[in-house]
This record gives structure tokens, C-alpha cells and sequence, in this order.
């Protein structure tokens, strides 16, 4: 894979009270990142805007074989979110309006990686100072820019 790639992350979060995940809830973000492999793990660096605020979240994405991704946040908010297969693991997480708790159980994950792409495909609970939220499920897409086999991930 190149250095530049194009990163497409798909978000849904199900209330613990609605019924089931709808796509047209999802929330999607696609934007130019940089890839690098060091010691057989996977990094992916973008920077996030918020929008309606100041200052950019600097995000970094590491994958780890086929059943850890990490998930860092500095700037406007910060966090070191870990997902592993079968394990709860808990960060804090802290936002422009205070700091929370948050415990990521990751339920499933699949981790794909070709030579010009990475799709990554997690299902959790999160919970939020100890207390259910939300059933979350996160996809990825890591492509090349100069791949003509770009897609987002269904």
C-alpha cells in the first residue's frame, strides 16, 4: 500500500432502547490520511475538523494482526480507545464539555488486509462510566489513492 491513502470510517451506534441498526443512521467520514507498516503493525494518521469549533483532532489508527485496533485521539479531544476480539477494555475520554469513562466490549472483528487495502469491520457495547449506552459497530476502509479498486466497505 502507498503512503497516501484515502480512509473511510462508518459509525453506527444503537440506543440500548431502539429496536435494530439502520445504514441511513450510519455516520460516515472519508478523508486523505497517511499509511506506514512498522514492526508488522499497521498506522494510519489523518486529521479530523470540527465542525462549529475550533482546533483539529489528530486521529492514529493501529492495527495489530487480525484482532486489535487502537484507536488514538489528540487535540480538541483525547482518547486511546483499544478494541480486541472478546475483551472490554476501558479510557477515558475527554471531550471540550468534560471527561467520561468510557468501556469499549468488543464483540467481533474482522481485519482484512490486501495489498491495497485494509477493511476492518468491529462490533461492540460501549458504556459510559460504567452504565450501557449504545451497541456500536465501526467500519473501515483503507485504500491506496491511487488504486482504481477503491470502495467503501458494505
Amino acid at each position: 500500500m502507498t503512503k497516501d491513502v484515502i480512509v473511510s470510517i462508518s459509525g453506527l451506534h444503537l440506543d440500548m432502547m431502539a429496536p435494530a441498526f439502520k445504514e441511513e443512521d450510519a455516520i460516515e467520514v472519508m478523508t486523505p490520511a497517511s499509511y506506514y507498516l512498522r514492526n508488522g503493525k499497521h498506522y494510519i494518521l489523518y486529521d479530523e475538523v470540527l465542525k462549529g469549533m475550533a482546533g483539529t483532532i489528530k486521529n492514529k489508527i493501529k492495527i495489530t494482526g487480525t484482532d486489535s485496533l487502537e484507536i488514538m485521539k489528540t487535540g480538541a479531544s483525547n482518547t486511546h480507545m483499544v478494541f480486541e476480539k472478546n475483551k472490554k477494555n476501558l479510557t477515558y475520554y475527554r471531550t471540550p464539555y468534560g471527561q467520561m469513562l468510557v468501556g469499549l466490549n468488543t464483540r467481533s472483528m474482522e481485519i482484512n488486509v490486501t495489498e491495497e487495502k485494509i477493511d476492518v469491520l468491529v462490533d461492540y457495547e460501549l458504556d459510559v462510566n460504567h452504565e450501557p449506552m449504545a451497541d456500536c459497530r465501526i467500519k473501515m476502509n483503507i485504500t491506496s489513492k491511487d488504486s482504481k479498486n477503491f470502495s467503501v466497505l458494505s
